[in-house]
């Protein structure tokens, strides 16, 4: 059974009601307000690293000024539907991990309609081999990376641990290169689809079984970290149970959290530093990943 999180006791959540209703500010506003309230201290940016050719493809780098040892580089995948979202808008995120001593990268991938299944994961995986590959050149933590992501971004990280294609396509091996992966409210398991736009992303019917991470389980897989929002009428709680439980079904090592009465966006937004009395989604995942460390993983 997953473990549950009941939601925190904390301020008038309408002292912070803008950064509670981000995806319906405009498309200005809203990442203005979170990043005016990020702190700017504790961590150093390099920006618009290339990771490929492309001109989209380029990383943020974040250092902490105190790294904490044998912590992963965390490599964080925005949501967004796979048709929207810009790194620039993470910086709370790697904020939050920097505050904990971890570095983190932040890509941008390509999204529909420029690109359909499969170009976002390669373009996850690229960045991902280039962090293993050059991000301590840069000041990050050497060694085997973690993935992490919200939404999308949680089903691109996910695919990336589970179907051992698109790594591979960069020479590298889940099991080997990740150290973790942590999925925050992602889409595993969600067929049929409803939307015309995720048909066409997603392709034809036949095919579509394949696109879906829950699809791709099996041993030997890196330690995962899910978390879902009991209220997440965006991405049901099915998704991260069922992947969950068919991780667990090969002997995989998984934390399965449920925050109680938080939905698909407050589950990412409790990272931004005014709001991680929302849930405790910050000390879980870093709890996990220190767990991971302590032992030798």
């Amino acid at each position: 059974m997953p473990r549950r999180a009941p939601k925190r006791p904390g301020p008038n959540p309408w002292v912070f009601a803008p950064l509670l209703l981000l995806p319906l500010l405009g498309a200005c506003s809203g990442p203005q307000i979170v990043d005016a309230l990020t702190p700017r201290s504790g961590y150093t940016v390099t920006t618009d690293l290339p990771f490929s050719d492309d001109p989209r493809l380029r990383l943020d780098l974040y250092r902490p000024d105190r790294p904490a040892p044998g912590a992963p580089t965390v490599v964080f995948f925005y949501g967004g539907n796979w048709e929207t979202g810009d790194k620039g808008m993470y910086r709370f995120v790697a904020q939050a991990l920097t505050s904990r001593g971890y570095s983190v990268a932040i890509p941008d991938y390509r999204l529909y309609p420029q690109v359909r299944y499969p170009e976002f994961l390669r373009d996850s995986a690229t960045a991902v081999a280039w962090v293993r590959r050059h991000g301590a050149e840069h000041g990050a933590q050497p060694g085997p990376v973690a993935v992490m992501g919200h939404s999308a971004g949680a089903y691109n990280a996910l695919m990336l641990a589970m179907d051992r294609r698109w790594l591979a396509e960069q020479g590298l091996d889940p099991a080997r290169d990740l150290r973790a992966a942590v999925g925050l409210a992602g889409p595993y398991d969600f067929l049929p689809l409803q939307s015309d736009m995720l048909k066409d992303l997603f392709g034809p019917e036949k095919t579509r079984p394949d696109t879906q991470p829950i699809a791709h389980v099996a041993a030997p897989l890196p330690p995962l970290f899910l978390a879902t929002g009991t209220a997440d009428e965006t991405v049901l709680p099915r998704n991260s149970r069922n992947l969950a439980a068919k991780a667990r079904e090969v002997g995989g090592s998984v934390r399965m959290v449920e925050y109680d009465d938080i939905g698909h966006t407050r589950i990412v937004a409790a990272l931004a530093a005014p709001l991680r009395w929302l849930n405790p989604v910050l000390d879980d995942v870093d709890g996990f990943l220190k767990s991971l460390s302590q032992l030798g993983s």
